[in-house]
């Protein structure tokens, strides 16, 4: 009887150790699966945020045609979801790069879109080095991808202009560029100043095996498309300081036109946007008069 009992005690135990051991496996198993799906998932979410690209433009087709096509394959090697949106200046007044950007991100807002975050683009400046990451921003930082160590002309710290993204909300929460900037240039410098305030981090490209010479290629030939450089009236004065009065909030533009258009096959958006100048606020956004005002002034000082 007792070797019988014993027989009956060791199968017993037998029996919940293989179930003990299978069910140890099963729970490992489950585990592994669910990381595999959540990393999956993270993945998929990743990448299911989409990319809307805002390029300022005036007067430069040329470029666009190369930069499109260059663009859309750039971003599908990465699996970014984008849409390209060319923001076409079509007024009297002097470029206003801030303006433009504003105008397109509340344009884009209003559309069936479901764009996630912007990229602010210069439509000279294509991407070379795979390396360098369009996906969704990091948390509480903006993701500058034409870093001062790598672009091919501006080097200093503060420098945030060249190809800059931005959440959605971010953008939103420190109201956009200002609409002070008529000409060529200090727009981004205001900008990274409206960054710093709202303390938004700013993350750059690090560990690559490029530089300044080659991450990027600078297609604007300064021979032939001269900037706009010129301070007239109070321009200089006016325009470096930070503005607190104009913004996303209250840019003033008018689309007089929209165009879907096929480059290369590419689907892009053309906005020919209509910006309005406040003469007595921004009078520079044209320096034409100021030129013709000064020698009238001239004569009759005579």
């Amino acid at each position: 009887m007792m070797f019988k009992a014993k027989i009956l005690l060791i199968g017993i135990i037998l029996t919940l150790v293989i179930t003990l051991l299978l069910s140890l496996l099963y729970v490992r198993e489950l585990e592994n699966g669910g990381n595999l799906r959540l990393k999956e998932q993270a993945s998929s979410v990743l990448k299911s945020n989409k990319l809307g690209i805002i390029i300022p433009f005036k007067e430069r087709f040329d470029e666009l045609l190369e930069f499109v096509p260059h663009i859309n394959s750039f971003l599908k090697n990465q699996d970014v979801l984008h849409e390209i949106f060319v923001i076409n200046q079509v007024d009297q007044y002097r470029f206003n790069r801030g303006s433009l950007i504003n105008a397109g991100f509340k344009e884009i807002m209003s559309s069936n879109s479901m764009v996630d975050y912007i990229a602010m683009h210069d439509v000279d400046l294509l991407p070379l080095n795979p390396a360098l990451d369009y996906h969704y921003p990091p948390t509480g930082h903006v993701n500058h991808i034409a870093a001062p160590h790598l672009h091919p002309r501006y080097h200093y710290a503060s420098f945030v202009g060249g190809i800059l993204l931005i959440t959605k909300e971010d953008f939103i929460q420190i109201d956009g560029l200002s609409n002070n900037y008529w000409g060529w240039g200090l727009e981004d410098d205001e900008f990274y100043l409206r960054l710093k305030e709202a303390k938004i981090g700013i993350h750059r490209p690090g560990n690559l095996t490029t530089g300044i010479s080659n991450t990027f290629r600078h297609n604007h030939d300064r021979t032939v498309r001269k900037r706009d450089m010129t301070k007239c009236y109070n321009q200089r004065e006016v325009t470096r300081k930070r503005d607190r009065h104009t913004g996303l909030h209250n840019i003033n533009y008018f689309v007089k036109k929209k165009h879907e258009l096929l480059i290369d096959g590419v689907p892009t958006l053309v906005l020919d946007i209509e910006l309005k100048c406040n003469k007595t606020l921004t009078p520079w956004c044209l320096c034409s008069e100021y030129g013709v005002k000064n020698t009238k002034n001239l004569k009759k000082g005579k």
